[in-house]
């Protein structure tokens, strides 16, 4: 096979370049993934031993396709008469953790660390990271184990061993409490013989810096390297290509810094900006032509990112021509919103479309709510990529809070709460708490249990006598749940926007009198609960509409696209301010780019006049991202 059927000149270009580094900048649905493949069949073809090419990239799906692709390129390649040999190895194609893995079982005993040592997934992780939390002294309510963990996994992203951070740490109150439960995990790590998923790129990198003789290796192994989605590489991954590469410099990196949504976990675009400087002299190839939009939708995207200045300079273009009209629908509040998704969902399939063609995109989880409801009112088969609302622990703790105000004896709930916020209430004081030996508490311990209750009768009062909304909300202060969450993480406060949300849900009972309204809520979230579980059951997955966040639509594409939500403060979200703002904002911008690039045909576009915010009506600025939109390709929407 031609290595170069099917090409265009720009994927031609890419592909013969042989030596030296290359940049592919790679525009959203302009064919990386096939321009990758066929540059590795060329190299086979013109005499690279398979064994001797890399390519990774970020999910083991993406290397799955890659490698099947490749081979089926090689397949169709061995034809009667063709010069093409059949290849004693393969070409190594993985995720940046598997080659991690792979070289560490090779070459790891030279940091120590034997063939077969255990990896622990997310859950073993936490759960050795808090055992470290409990063996530093500390209490895992007060300084919460995930948090802990998350840290961590942005250090060691960033190359830092607890060693070093610890070097560093100083006098700082935080940066001293971290560092002693990451030497502790680190010895509970070693004491299992395990690694993490960060160490598998961190040792890596450590043992290639360490060991000239080991990098030699696998650089004389691997003489043509690839890596896939190179904007989506934190400090960890950049070295660990570098490494790999500074010998013969055959490095061909695809990537997109208009498509960068990832910063917020190590990630930076800037690597594909400092790639010219990392390898000078580097072949720059632009893939421009889109393959998976119509004209119109193109012409929106570039409308978008353009107003971004720190990018690589590129513009989109198709074969499609024309295409429909964005359509543009100004709702009166979220519940018309959502009520025009689900009419013109309907109309779709109606029309024939199939339910897995149809996604609805959003920037914050606690959108879905509205969303759900809408759907399921109008019987539309839908799957959410993600916890459904009322399945989110922070809305189960509400409730759970509400509950035990309203029954004292309900020990589940009591349990799930007494510590959250974090009281410092241990196992042993629980257990004497639900056996009812409460006088047999330390005296400090039964000072916070008195406290608890205190507060558990403060809302029973507001239970008697206010409505569904104002309980909620009054739990939210009362507990000092709001304060905590209020000033945390971007993911603590995506938390509390999904109370806020709850207390927006509640307003809807303020209409029945004295408790009645609090406990049919309570009864339909539980029953929520039950019935997206059975619609799960009941539906097949690939005959759903998509319910998910922007960034979790990251590589996938549909027909028809729905963005709701697109106001000020919502999309772009609000949490972008202060130092960095300019950056936070163009990240912003990107994300909306990626959104408007998964559509293939039609794209829906919506916000809300009105919104309920926190039990609120909040009226709503329209997002700048609309009037970024030429006027001639947007077309007004209507709810019939």
């Amino acid at each position: 096979m031609d290595a170069l059927k099917g090409l265009n000149e720009a994927q031609k270009k890419a592909v013969l370049q042989k030596d030296g580094p290359v940049l592919i900048i790679a525009g959203a649905g302009a064919g990386k993934t096939k321009t990758i493949t066929h540059r590795i069949l060329h190299l086979i073809k013109s005499g690279v031993t398979p064994e001797n090419i890399l390519a990774v990239t970020f999910t083991n799906k993406a290397a799955k396709e890659m490698q099947e692709r490749v081979m089926k390129l090689i397949s169709e390649d061995k034809v009667p008469g063709g010069s093409f040999r059949e290849p004693v190895t393969t070409p190594f194609i993985s995720t940046f953790h598997s080659l991690g893995v792979h070289i560490l079982k090779e070459s790891g005993r030279e940091l120590g660390i034997g063939r077969y040592f255990a990896i622990l997934d997310d859950n073993d992780s936490l759960s050795l990271v808090k055992q470290a939390v409990k063996n530093a002294g500390l209490d895992p309510k007060q300084f919460e184990p995930r948090r802990m963990k998350n840290a961590i996994s942005r250090q060691k992203g960033n190359l830092l061993t607890a060693e070093k951070y610890a070097g560093d740490a100083g006098n700082e109150y935080f940066p001293r409490i971290l560092s002693s439960v990451w030497l502790g995990y680190e010895k509970l790590l070693k004491e299992e013989k395990a690694l993490d998923f960060d160490d598998l790129i961190l040792k890596t990198v450590l043992l290639l810096e360490e060991n000239e003789k080991i990098k030699n290796y696998y650089q004389d192994r691997w003489q043509y390297l690839h890596i896939d989605e190179y904007q989506d590489t934190n400090v960890a991954q950049y070295r660990l290509s570098v490494l790999l590469a500074e010998k013969r410099k055959n490095i061909c990196v695809v990537g997109d810094m208009d498509q960068s949504i990832y910063s917020w976990r190590g990630a930076d675009f800037r690597n594909i900006l400092n790639f010219e400087k990392d390898f000078p002299g580097v072949q720059i190839v632009t893939l421009e032509e889109n393959y998976r939009s119509t004209e119109n939708i193109l012409r929106a995207a570039n409308d978008i990112i353009i107003k971004n200045k720190l990018r690589k300079e590129k513009n989109l273009f198709t074969r499609k021509l024309g295409g429909e009209k964005i359509g543009f629908f100004a709702a009166y509040n979220e519940n018309e919103e959502a009520r025009f998704v689900a009419q013109k969902t309907r109309s779709l399939i109606d029309e024939g479309v199939s339910e897995k063609d149809i996604a609805v995109l959003y920037r914050a989880n606690f959108q879905s709510r509205v969303l759900e409801e809408a759907f399921l009112t109008d019987g539309l088969p839908y799957q959410v990529l993600g916890v459904k609302f009322f399945e989110r622990k922070e809305v189960r703790d509400i409730l759970s809070y509400i509950k035990a105000a309203l029954d004292v004896e309900s020990f589940r709930d009591i349990k799930r709460v007494i510590n959250f916020p974090p009281r410092g209430i241990g196992k042993a004081s629980l257990a004497k708490i639900a056996s009812g030996k409460e006088e047999e508490l330390p005296l400090g311990t039964k000072k916070k249990y008195s406290d608890f209750k205190k507060i558990l009768m403060e809302i029973r009062e507001i239970v008697e006598k206010e409505k569904a909304s104002e309980v909620v909300r009054a739990v939210l202060k009362k507990t000092g749940i709001e304060s905590m969450l209020k000033n945390g993480s971007e993911e603590e406060q995506e938390r509390l926007e999904n109370l806020k949300e709850l207390v927006t849900l509640a307003t809807r009972y303020d209409i029945y009198p004295g408790m009645e309204g609090l406990e049919k809520m309570l009864t339909d979230a539980a029953l929520s609960s039950d019935q997206d579980s059975l619609l799960a059951v009941k539906k097949k997955e690939h005959n759903a509409v998509r319910l998910m966040t922007v960034h979790a639509s990251k590589g996938l594409e549909f027909q028809h696209v729905f963005i709701v939500g697109l106001e000020e403060d919502l999309f772009p979200h609000s949490g972008f301010g202060g130092e960095g703002k300019e950056e936070r904002g163009e990240e912003e911008r990107r994300l909306f780019y990626v959104a408007l690039t998964r559509a293939q045909k039609k794209i829906f576009l919506s916000y809300a006049n009105l919104r309920t915010i926190f039990g609120s009506k909040q009226v709503n600025i329209p997002s700048q991202f609309l009037t970024d939109i030429s006027e001639e390709i947007l077309e007004e929407e209507f709810i019939q």
